[in-house]
């Protein structure tokens, strides 16, 4: 007999809060192009950097995220 049990709150609070950054990153990435092309006619660095400033933090997320779980698990251990 397989006895289903809740999920953990945890589980699904990870799963939102992934949900969320995900949703984020893709709204911002969907106007990236318009973002690029207006700051190009500055200066194609400019669009350039921005470009880069917007991967990086889509990392750079995820890498504090992980970061904080894993002083959350020390924490109740």
């Amino acid at each position: 007999m397989v006895v289903v049990s809740e999920p953990s709150s945890s589980g699904r609070s990870a799963a939102i809060a992934a949900a969320i950054i995900l949703g984020g990153t893709g709204l911002v990435f969907y106007f990236m192009p318009a973002m690029m092309m207006a700051l190009s006619e500055i200066s194609p660095w400019l669009s350039y950097a921005l470009a880069i400033a917007f991967v990086l933090a889509f990392f750079a997320v995820f890498w504090l995220r992980s970061k904080r779980q894993s002083r959350d698990s020390d924490a109740n251990e």
